[in-house]
């Protein structure tokens, strides 16, 4: 089967989560969530929850749980990816991952190297992974990195991620 053919399954409905991991940002302020959920909304998807957390394993995990009672086949963090101590937004969310999807690290990295920022690339830990039946995103939280991810990467493969999943 060519990937043509592979790609032409039926669109199915998906709802995202957006979280915004962020001490400073408010919902003013926080042009990467919104970014993040004009993406959705404009490809025809239903943004479910949206919240700006503290950079701190509680108020993650915290938001996490809150998602559970919802129908979310996605979840989109922003933020708290860098170096720094108080970014933890990647230690909190890869031991829930049941299953890691790599390349979307990998391609990001590369991708941020040769179209955005060259080597500062290196400082990037963008993930993905599977949990609960969702799909996990995590990208740095500069637009920047939204930009490149949602249109690079996130949207061009959502549909056939969540029709893996569902499997």
């Amino acid at each position: 089967m060519s990937l043509t053919v592979h790609r032409q399954k039926k669109e199915i409905p998906i709802s995202a989560a957006v979280i915004t991991v962020s001490d400073t940002r408010t919902e003013e302020t926080d042009k990467s969530g919104k970014k993040m959920i004009d993406y959705l909304e404009e490809e025809g998807y239903k943004v479910s929850y949206y919240k700006i957390c503290k950079d701190d394993q509680y108020s993650i995990l915290t938001a996490i749980k809150e998602i559970d009672s919802y129908e979310i086949d996605v979840i989109l963090f922003n933020g708290g990816t860098g170096l720094a101590k108080r970014d933890v937004t990647i230690e909190t969310i890869t031991p829930l991952f049941t299953k890691e999807i790599t390349g979307f690290g990998e391609l990001f990295r590369y991708l941020s190297f040769t179209e955005d920022i060259g080597s500062a690339a290196i400082l990037s830990r963008a993930t993905a992974g599977i949990y609960k039946d969702r799909v996990i995103f995590s990208t740095p939280g500069s637009t920047g990195a939204v930009k490149l991810a949602m249109e690079k990467l996130i949207l061009p493969e959502l549909q056939h991620i969540v029709n893996e999943i569902r499997k």
